[in-house]
């Protein structure tokens, strides 16, 4: 089973099968099978009931040994006193290929502007920079979707071109990237 990666502020917690599973009979289905709390507005932006499906398939059909790749709730530990609460989505769009990994959030919006995405994302950064295979994360995001470049920005990306979508953007960081941006932030880091 893969273990969730914990920041200060938030698990992210794998989103096995079941769970997408449950996520497409609706918000409370979803809480049930997480027994957690799914507040109001969700899902987020961007992740739509065909992101939900593109994820249960890709989910069955993972070798176990590969499922730290996928996606991840995003659970706030305490929610201003009312206990914890999925806020978001995101992950990895599946293992290291070619050195690299791309990663995609989405935050609910009554949750945005609290730091959260930046916070999930650097965990996605740690987790995937403790294995040797990556060298580089990368992430695409749209030039109108402002707040999701700052987050990428504070998270040490930088520009790379144009991405895959037509209209989109892609950014990438390097593993010497990130070391050395915890190092200057005093942290310790994984890697």
């Amino acid at each position: 089973m893969t273990e969730p990666i914990r920041s200060s502020r938030l698990d992210l917690i794998p989103a096995e099968a079941r769970c997408l599973a449950a996520e497409l009979d609706g918000p409370a289905a979803l809480a049930a099978a997480l027994g957690l709390r799914v507040p109001a507005g969700w899902p987020p932006d961007l992740y739509d009931r065909a992101a939900i499906e593109f994820s249960l398939v890709v989910a069955q059909y993972t070798p176990p040994e590969d499922a730290g790749w996928l996606s991840y709730y995003f659970v706030l530990r305490d929610d201003d006193g009312h206990g914890p609460a999925v806020v978001g989505v995101g992950g990895y769009k599946g293992p290291p290929e070619g050195g690299e990994v791309e990663v995609g959030y989405s935050v609910l919006a009554a949750y945005r502007r609290r730091g959260l995405a930046s916070e999930a994302v650097a965990g996605l950064l740690d987790r995937a920079f403790a294995d040797a295979r990556v060298g580089r994360v990368t992430a695409e995001t749209f030039p109108e979707l402002v707040s999701s470049i700052g987050v990428l920005e504070r998270c040490g990306f930088r520009l790379l071109g144009a991405g895959i979508d037509e209209g989109a953007l892609r950014f990438g960081v390097r593993r010497a990237e990130w070391r050395l941006r915890l190092f200057a932030a005093g942290g310790e880091g994984k890697t």
